[in-house]
């Protein structure tokens, strides 16, 4: 039995290991290539241990960092939908259940179950956890094109309305963060032409 839930485990984390493979639109500081799903996992759930002090609500911080860790690992199936992807997001949902029943899937059932009730939270956008998760994946990328001087926002074409809705519940999970990347990241971008 130990074997067994053993093997599933490490079958689980030999299928994560192809997130680090999914591109993703967003730069790196640098401005010479994408970031990958991993990387973006990681530089959120540690944005989260570093800025928890913000969220509008007290949150579970290593439950947040979790959720963070793996919400993006149903893209290893669904592929990473762009954020301004209107025809993308149609079968989104879809593609991504598809996919956590089958990655999840691996898991001996207690973890299975744990990480899906996770990943399921976060896309309901309801607890504090789940708010303050959304509000790190919103910023991330925007604190990112703020530092490229808005290169994807440029290569991509994006208005600084499309922008402002993604971003319309960012304030939820805390608001002194949206607050800040309002002003530093997205206002000096618009000013100087890089969001339509």
């Amino acid at each position: 039995m130990e074997n067994n839930r053993l093997e599933k485990q490490f079958n689980f984390c030999r299928e994560i290991d192809k997130e680090k493979f999914i591109g993703r639109q967003t730069y790196l500081t640098d401005g010479e290539r994408k970031e990958n799903d991993a990387e973006h996992a990681w530089h959120m759930a540690l944005m989260t241990i570093l800025m928890s002090e913000y969220a509008n609500e007290k949150i579970d911080v290593l439950k947040t960092v979790t959720m963070l860790l793996i919400h993006d690992l149903v893209e290893i199936d669904a592929g990473d939908t762009y954020a301004y992807d209107t025809e993308g997001h149609k079968d989104k949902r879809a593609r991504e259940e598809k996919a956590a029943d089958r990655i999840f899937g691996l898991l001996p059932e207690d973890q299975r179950k744990k990480l899906r009730d996770l990943w399921e939270e976060f896309e309901a956008w309801e607890t504090p956890e789940a708010k303050f998760a959304h509000t790190m994946d919103c910023i991330q990328p925007l604190m990112l094109n703020a530092a490229t001087d808005g290169k994807s926002w440029l290569e991509h074409g994006v208005h600084l309305s499309q922008v402002l809705k993604r971003n319309e519940k960012t304030a939820e999970g805390a608001e002194t963060l949206w607050k800040y990347a309002y002003e530093n990241f997205i206002c000096p971008n618009k000013e100087k032409g890089r969001l339509r």
